[in-house]
């Protein structure tokens, strides 16, 4: 699964048996023909390795076309949670199922590449959950949620939160179908990271600075950060919060029930 977004890819090699000493000159001529040739079959592999990328992503972002209709059809709000391990979201998921979900029909889709303890933790809040196991995979894909959605049915007028696998890149590049990606950054790892991120910070609506109870413990400069992700994403939405004391947990409670409120009407 890693290759299907190249972050696992290697570069080509050719096998050369072994050949009986030659004079210089030949052993010259051997050595030459052996560098084009692997030169040639490198090439040939880089832009075969290529196209298979491209392929890939076109049909997972037709599959994920579907998904986004099929969501815009019954009125189920998809909302896309990445970030890299450790930073919560989990943790955020079960204190906000714990809140809303009496009042609000919600399901999950929980990604991970192994167990399905995420999954347990959710159930056990009495939401609608499946797992969603990659194996070596480092993402969720569209026709991923795609089936899984179809475990989750009916969604009707539903808010969908999807835990994709802890990572940083390859979620960035992945469409699913969602309404948003909502990107999440604990103060454990640094303010710097929108800069070294840039390209899930830019595809992200939401970014959630996570742990902020934290901060008199850490050195994170909330402000650079903000400033940071604002430099790759102008547009960004920022909030802060901590699941363990509650801090900000009421306004990003209310940011769910407003848009999926706004996509109720639209609907």
């Amino acid at each position: 699964m890693c290759t299907d977004c190249g972050c696992g890819s290697s570069s080509s090699s050719i096998y050369r048996p072994e050949v009986p000493a030659a004079p210089k000159l030949q052993a010259s001529v051997f050595t030459a023909v052996s560098a084009v040739a692997q030169q040639s079959a490198e090439s040939v592999g880089n832009t075969v390795h290529q196209h298979l990328e491209i392929a890939l992503l076109q049909r997972n972002d037709d599959i994920a076309a579907d998904n986004r209709e099929g969501f815009k059809r019954t009125g189920t709000l998809a909302l896309n949670l990445v970030s890299s391990p450790g930073a919560g979201k989990t943790t955020l998921l079960e204190k906000t199922l714990h809140a809303i979900a009496r009042g609000v029909p919600v399901a999950v889709i929980e990604g991970d590449q192994a167990t399905d303890q995420d999954a347990q933790r959710i159930a056990a809040t009495g939401v609608k959950v499946v797992q969603v196991n990659t194996g070596t995979g480092c993402h969720l894909d569209a026709d991923m949620i795609r089936r899984a959605a179809l475990q989750l049915q009916p969604l009707q007028q539903h808010l969908l939160l999807i835990e994709n696998v802890g990572n940083l890149v390859c979620p960035a590049l992945f469409d699913l179908g969602e309404k948003m990606k909502i990107v999440l950054l604990s103060v454990t790892e640094g303010d710097d990271k929108p800069l070294k991120y840039p390209h899930m910070f830019q595809a992200a609506g939401l970014l959630l600075i996570t742990k902020c109870d934290l901060l008199p413990y850490v050195e994170f400069d909330v402000d650079a950060c903000i400033a940071r992700a604002r430099q790759i994403n102008p547009r960004l939405e920022v909030l802060q919060l901590s699941s363990r004391t509650g801090q900000g947990m009421d306004v990003w409670q209310q940011w769910l029930l407003d848009r999926l409120s706004a996509v109720a009407k639209t609907g």
